[in-house]
Protein backbone atom coordinates (compact mmCIF):
# COMPACT_ATOMS: atom_id res chain seq x y z
CA UNK A 1 0.00 0.00 0.00
CA UNK A 2 3.46 2.14 0.82
CA UNK A 3 3.77 2.61 -2.86
CA UNK A 4 0.36 3.38 -4.35
CA UNK A 5 -1.50 6.77 -3.79
CA UNK A 6 -4.36 7.12 -1.92
CA UNK A 7 -7.61 8.21 -1.88
CA UNK A 8 -10.87 8.29 0.14
CA UNK A 9 -13.86 8.54 -2.08
CA UNK A 10 -17.12 9.28 0.43
CA UNK A 11 -20.57 8.43 -1.50
CA UNK A 12 -18.30 5.87 -3.56
CA UNK A 13 -21.45 3.38 -4.51
CA UNK A 14 -23.64 5.70 -5.95
CA UNK A 15 -23.51 6.58 -9.84
CA UNK A 16 -20.55 9.08 -9.81
CA UNK A 17 -19.03 7.88 -6.81
CA UNK A 18 -18.53 4.47 -8.37
CA UNK A 19 -17.60 6.04 -11.79
CA UNK A 20 -14.77 7.84 -8.79
CA UNK A 21 -14.11 4.65 -7.54
CA UNK A 22 -13.72 2.91 -11.02
CA UNK A 23 -11.04 5.22 -12.12
CA UNK A 24 -8.60 5.45 -9.67
CA UNK A 25 -8.94 1.41 -8.80
CA UNK A 26 -8.07 1.55 -12.75
CA UNK A 27 -4.95 3.98 -12.31
CA UNK A 28 -3.86 2.08 -9.87
CA UNK A 29 -4.72 3.85 -6.60
CA UNK A 30 -5.27 2.38 -3.49
CA UNK A 31 -8.96 3.27 -2.79
CA UNK A 32 -11.14 3.82 0.43
CA UNK A 33 -14.83 3.61 -0.07
CA UNK A 34 -17.11 5.38 2.96
CA UNK A 35 -20.86 4.98 2.16
CA UNK A 36 -23.89 3.71 3.56
CA UNK A 37 -23.16 0.44 1.05
CA UNK A 38 -20.34 -1.39 0.38
CA UNK A 39 -18.35 -1.02 -3.39
CA UNK A 40 -16.66 -4.42 -4.41
CA UNK A 41 -14.20 -2.74 -6.76
CA UNK A 42 -12.70 -0.29 -3.35
CA UNK A 43 -9.45 -1.77 -1.66
CA UNK A 44 -11.22 -1.05 1.77
CA UNK A 45 -14.68 -0.49 2.60
CA UNK A 46 -16.32 2.12 5.87
CA UNK A 47 -19.91 0.79 5.76
CA UNK A 48 -21.80 3.14 7.82
CA UNK A 49 -24.63 2.52 10.28
CA UNK A 50 -27.28 4.36 8.56
CA UNK A 51 -29.24 4.75 11.75
CA UNK A 52 -26.79 6.83 13.54
CA UNK A 53 -26.80 10.77 13.86
CA UNK A 54 -24.27 12.78 12.46
CA UNK A 55 -21.42 12.39 15.01
CA UNK A 56 -21.54 8.77 15.23
CA UNK A 57 -20.87 8.34 11.57
CA UNK A 58 -17.95 10.76 11.61
CA UNK A 59 -16.75 8.82 14.52
CA UNK A 60 -17.38 5.65 12.83
CA UNK A 61 -15.54 6.84 9.87
CA UNK A 62 -12.35 8.70 11.46
CA UNK A 63 -11.48 5.58 13.54
CA UNK A 64 -12.29 2.99 10.41
CA UNK A 65 -9.73 5.21 8.31
CA UNK A 66 -7.19 5.78 10.87
CA UNK A 67 -7.00 1.74 11.16
CA UNK A 68 -7.33 1.62 7.68
CA UNK A 69 -4.12 3.82 6.99
CA UNK A 70 -1.92 2.68 9.48
CA UNK A 71 -0.20 5.74 10.02
CA UNK A 72 -0.22 6.65 6.41
CA UNK A 73 -1.92 9.64 4.93
CA UNK A 74 -4.28 10.55 1.82
CA UNK A 75 -3.28 12.13 -1.58
CA UNK A 76 -7.33 13.02 -1.65
CA UNK A 77 -10.55 12.90 -0.56
CA UNK A 78 -13.69 13.24 -2.61
CA UNK A 79 -16.78 13.77 -1.65
CA UNK A 80 -19.86 12.82 -4.06
CA UNK A 81 -22.46 11.30 -1.75
CA UNK A 82 -25.61 13.48 -1.72
CA UNK A 83 -29.31 13.33 -2.77
CA UNK A 84 -31.99 15.45 -4.13
CA UNK A 85 -35.53 16.30 -3.03
CA UNK A 86 -38.44 18.92 -4.72
CA UNK A 87 -40.51 21.05 -2.75
CA UNK A 88 -41.86 24.69 -1.32
CA UNK A 89 -42.96 25.50 1.85
CA UNK A 90 -46.29 24.02 1.42
CA UNK A 91 -45.00 20.80 0.88
CA UNK A 92 -43.04 19.37 4.21
CA UNK A 93 -40.10 21.45 4.21
CA UNK A 94 -39.10 20.74 7.54
CA UNK A 95 -39.11 17.01 6.53
CA UNK A 96 -37.65 17.56 3.03
CA UNK A 97 -35.01 19.66 4.44
CA UNK A 98 -34.09 17.30 6.99
CA UNK A 99 -33.66 15.16 4.37
CA UNK A 100 -31.47 16.68 2.38
CA UNK A 101 -29.22 17.81 5.31
CA UNK A 102 -28.32 14.11 5.54
CA UNK A 103 -27.84 13.42 2.76
CA UNK A 104 -26.29 16.31 1.34
CA UNK A 105 -24.99 18.35 3.95
CA UNK A 106 -23.13 15.33 6.52
CA UNK A 107 -21.43 13.81 4.08
CA UNK A 108 -18.81 16.87 3.04
CA UNK A 109 -18.29 17.83 6.86
CA UNK A 110 -17.42 14.27 7.51
CA UNK A 111 -15.17 14.25 4.48
CA UNK A 112 -13.96 17.71 5.87
CA UNK A 113 -12.77 16.14 9.01
CA UNK A 114 -11.09 13.25 7.31
CA UNK A 115 -9.05 15.07 4.75
CA UNK A 116 -7.98 17.46 7.91
CA UNK A 117 -6.52 14.82 9.93
CA UNK A 118 -5.92 12.34 7.22
CA UNK A 119 -5.20 13.88 3.92
CA UNK A 120 -1.29 14.97 3.13
CA UNK A 121 0.11 18.32 3.21
CA UNK A 122 -0.66 19.81 -0.49
CA UNK A 123 -4.01 17.43 -0.99
CA UNK A 124 -6.91 18.00 -2.57
CA UNK A 125 -10.53 17.64 -1.12
CA UNK A 126 -13.10 18.11 -3.21
CA UNK A 127 -16.78 18.28 -2.71
CA UNK A 128 -20.06 18.42 -4.64
CA UNK A 129 -22.19 21.54 -4.83
CA UNK A 130 -24.83 22.41 -7.42
CA UNK A 131 -24.82 25.33 -10.49
CA UNK A 132 -28.74 25.53 -9.27
CA UNK A 133 -27.90 26.57 -5.68
CA UNK A 134 -26.21 29.56 -6.74
CA UNK A 135 -29.59 31.09 -7.43
CA UNK A 136 -33.02 30.83 -5.79
CA UNK A 137 -34.98 26.98 -6.08
CA UNK A 138 -38.46 28.13 -4.78
CA UNK A 139 -39.40 24.24 -6.03
CA UNK A 140 -36.83 22.68 -4.23
CA UNK A 141 -35.83 24.51 -1.31
CA UNK A 142 -34.79 22.30 1.03
CA UNK A 143 -32.39 21.16 -1.76
CA UNK A 144 -31.16 24.38 -2.37
CA UNK A 145 -30.71 25.03 1.04
CA UNK A 146 -28.40 22.14 1.47
CA UNK A 147 -26.14 22.52 -1.49
CA UNK A 148 -25.76 26.16 -0.41
CA UNK A 149 -24.46 24.96 2.75
CA UNK A 150 -21.95 23.29 0.85
CA UNK A 151 -21.08 26.07 -1.13
CA UNK A 152 -20.37 27.94 2.38
CA UNK A 153 -18.41 24.82 3.66
CA UNK A 154 -16.05 25.08 0.62
CA UNK A 155 -15.17 28.56 0.66
CA UNK A 156 -14.35 28.36 4.55
CA UNK A 157 -12.58 25.40 4.33
CA UNK A 158 -10.65 27.52 1.22
CA UNK A 159 -9.45 30.72 3.62
CA UNK A 160 -6.99 30.41 5.82
CA UNK A 161 -7.41 29.10 9.54
CA UNK A 162 -9.93 26.18 8.02
CA UNK A 163 -7.68 23.22 9.74
CA UNK A 164 -6.97 21.30 7.29
CA UNK A 165 -3.03 20.38 6.12
CA UNK A 166 -0.87 23.16 4.82
CA UNK A 167 -1.08 23.54 1.02
CA UNK A 168 -4.10 21.52 0.70
CA UNK A 169 -6.32 23.10 -1.87
CA UNK A 170 -10.62 22.76 -1.46
CA UNK A 171 -13.06 23.13 -4.55
CA UNK A 172 -16.75 21.72 -5.14
CA UNK A 173 -17.91 20.72 -8.39
CA UNK A 174 -21.10 22.26 -9.25
CA UNK A 175 -22.70 19.69 -12.12
CA UNK A 176 -25.98 20.75 -13.61
CA UNK A 177 -27.18 17.54 -14.11
CA UNK A 178 -24.94 14.48 -14.47
CA UNK A 179 -25.04 11.80 -17.06
CA UNK A 180 -26.95 8.69 -14.78
CA UNK A 181 -28.76 5.78 -15.50
CA UNK A 182 -31.15 7.14 -13.21
CA UNK A 183 -31.22 10.68 -13.92
CA UNK A 184 -32.10 9.19 -17.59
CA UNK A 185 -34.66 7.13 -16.24
CA UNK A 186 -36.53 10.26 -14.44
CA UNK A 187 -35.81 12.54 -16.99
CA UNK A 188 -36.14 10.28 -20.18
CA UNK A 189 -37.31 13.23 -22.62
CA UNK A 190 -34.30 16.05 -21.55
CA UNK A 191 -31.40 16.92 -23.74
CA UNK A 192 -28.71 14.25 -22.90
CA UNK A 193 -26.11 16.43 -24.84
CA UNK A 194 -26.36 18.99 -21.66
CA UNK A 195 -25.33 15.86 -19.11
CA UNK A 196 -22.07 15.70 -17.18
CA UNK A 197 -20.55 12.34 -17.68
CA UNK A 198 -19.25 10.87 -14.25
CA UNK A 199 -16.32 9.67 -15.97
CA UNK A 200 -15.20 13.07 -16.81
CA UNK A 201 -15.64 14.33 -13.44
CA UNK A 202 -13.76 11.39 -12.39
CA UNK A 203 -10.57 12.21 -14.80
CA UNK A 204 -11.13 16.08 -13.83
CA UNK A 205 -10.45 15.18 -10.41
CA UNK A 206 -7.31 12.99 -10.96
CA UNK A 207 -5.97 15.66 -12.74
CA UNK A 208 -6.52 18.09 -10.73
CA UNK A 209 -4.84 16.05 -7.67
CA UNK A 210 -1.76 15.22 -9.57
CA UNK A 211 -1.39 18.32 -10.91
CA UNK A 212 -1.35 21.30 -8.24
CA UNK A 213 -0.59 23.90 -11.49
CA UNK A 214 -3.79 22.56 -12.82
CA UNK A 215 -5.64 23.19 -9.97
CA UNK A 216 -8.64 26.01 -9.66
CA UNK A 217 -8.09 28.55 -6.73
CA UNK A 218 -8.67 27.38 -3.13
CA UNK A 219 -11.91 27.20 -2.01
CA UNK A 220 -13.33 27.62 -5.68
CA UNK A 221 -16.71 26.65 -6.66
CA UNK A 222 -16.37 25.07 -10.44
CA UNK A 223 -19.14 24.74 -12.65
CA UNK A 224 -18.97 22.22 -15.04
CA UNK A 225 -21.78 23.32 -18.01
CA UNK A 226 -22.13 20.68 -20.73
CA UNK A 227 -23.15 21.42 -24.38
CA UNK A 228 -23.73 19.56 -27.33
CA UNK A 229 -21.55 16.43 -25.17
CA UNK A 230 -18.62 19.15 -24.40
CA UNK A 231 -18.06 20.05 -21.26
CA UNK A 232 -16.73 23.34 -19.88
CA UNK A 233 -14.91 23.89 -16.31
CA UNK A 234 -16.33 27.36 -15.23
CA UNK A 235 -15.01 29.66 -11.93
CA UNK A 236 -18.43 31.48 -11.33
CA UNK A 237 -18.23 35.35 -11.46
CA UNK A 238 -14.21 35.04 -12.25
CA UNK A 239 -13.37 33.86 -15.89
CA UNK A 240 -14.10 30.74 -17.86
CA UNK A 241 -11.26 28.21 -17.55
CA UNK A 242 -12.09 26.87 -21.36
CA UNK A 243 -13.31 23.69 -23.01
CA UNK A 244 -11.23 21.08 -20.72
CA UNK A 245 -9.77 17.74 -21.41
CA UNK A 246 -8.98 16.28 -18.36
CA UNK A 247 -6.83 13.31 -20.61
CA UNK A 248 -4.46 15.86 -22.09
Amino acid sequence: MATLKKIAVYGGRGALGSACVNHFKNANWWVINVDLKHNDNADYNITLPETSSWVEQEEHAMHQIDGALMGEKLNAVVCVAGGWASGNAAHSLSKTADRMWRQCVWSPTIAASIAAKFMAPSGLLALTGAQIALDKTPTMIGYGMAKAAVHHLTTSLGAEGSGLPRNSVTVAILPAVLDTEDNRKRMSKCDFSSWTPPTFVAQLLEKWILHEEERPPNGCLVELITKNNVTDVMLPALEDMGTYDPGQ
